[in-house]
């Protein structure tokens, strides 16, 4: 019997959205602490949300190239893991993850070969890694754009290396992903949406639901 597929929903804003994200059956929520994301949530925000999360999902704080001051202040919330979105080396991911106490998922930008051969870099290191659409020349942020890479890519990358999948996953094209590349997880945010940072209840209920069908 497969491991069920983790599901993550990203880029949470409200106590509503959370409820609708944990009565669904998502098995991690994720809250973006990043001015230029259309996500982003203040420092009370997120600690407010994770306290009415403890105990029934897990949680996971975006934070891209943070300093040392915002890291010490995101790990006092609790969360269960701090996901790294920014250009972090394998040394920098070392030392937040020893500084914070809290597990770390390191998100990598795939859009070459190239990309896919630097992912080893960081198995042993971050607790978990997630795949993401490596964004277009001159965006302003580094994911949350709703768009998907080649996954055909992955076919290069050992198969020994479990990861989370992201970048412009929808209820419509979950399964599809599920089967290509077969993660052991699958993270979304911008394909919940109706407008950038607003996230819809049923397309959330649809995701899950897809997820589970295509993982049976």
């Amino acid at each position: 019997m497969a491991e069920p597929i983790v599901v993550k929903i990203c880029g949470i804003k409200n106590p509503d959205i959370l409820e609708t994200a944990i009565t669904a059956g998502a098995d991690m929520v994720g809250f973006v602490h990043f001015m230029r994301s259309p996500r982003h949530a203040t420092i009370e925000e997120i600690g407010d949300l994770i306290s009415v999360a403890r105990g029934r999902v897990q949680t996971c704080v975006l934070l891209v190239n943070p300093d040392n001051s915002c890291v010490a202040e995101v790990a006092a919330l609790g969360p269960d893991f701090i996901q790294l979105h920014g250009p972090e080396t394998p040394h920098r991911v070392e030392t937040i993850r020893a500084e914070a106490g809290v597990e770390i998922i390191k998100a990598l930008p795939i859009g070459t070969a190239e990309d896919v051969a630097h992912v080893a870099d960081f198995v042993e290191i971050a607790d978990r890694i997630l795949l993401d659409a490596k964004p277009p020349k001159g965006a302003d942020r580094p994911g949350g754009l709703g768009t998907a890479f080649d996954w055909n890519l992955l076919k290069a990358l050992d198969p020994s290396i479990p990861f989370m999948l992201s970048g412009g996953l929808t209820p419509d094209n979950v399964a599809e992903a599920i089967r290509a590349v077969r993660p052991y997880g699958v993270d979304a945010s911008s394909g919940m949406e109706t407008a950038p940072g607003v996230k819809n209840k049923r397309l959330i209920e649809a995701f899950v639901r897809n997820v589970r069908t295509a993982s049976n």
